[in-house]
């Protein structure tokens, strides 16, 4: 039961921030939804720091790791969202939009993980 409290917490509490981001950031879905863009890679970055530190000489108990990283990271990036935003794309024929926002967002997610382990090591 603490686990599920743990996840819940750390998951609301990165679904408001992420919220918060994405109303300050994404004015309109004419263009990359630079709030989402920013959630998901910064969210990747903060996984990376965080289950690096975990994997450290168990700097961080598995109750924290559960907190901030299914909880936080998974609340706070989202799929979902990125998906549809891309489906947008797709149906207003914004193909370059479409380009550029899911292969930066892959290769820079990646990229964000990778610098974030490298980072703790």
């Amino acid at each position: 039961m603490k686990a599920l409290l743990l996840v819940f917490l750390g998951g609301g509490t990165g679904s408001v921030l992420r919220y918060l981001i994405g109303k300050t950031l994404n004015s309109d879905l004419s263009g990359i939804p630079y709030g989402t863009f920013l959630a998901n890679i910064l969210g990747s970055f903060l996984i990376g720091l965080i289950l690096g530190l975990a994997s450290k000489e168990n700097v961080l108990s598995q109750n924290h790791t559960l907190l901030l990283a299914t909880g936080f990271c998974g609340g706070f990036t989202t799929f979902s969202t990125f998906a549809y935003e891309n489906h947008v794309f797709l149906k207003s024929g914004d193909f370059s939009s479409f380009a550029l926002y899911s292969i930066g967002s892959f290769i820079i997610g990646f990229l964000a993980v990778f610098l974030g382990i490298f980072l703790i090591k």
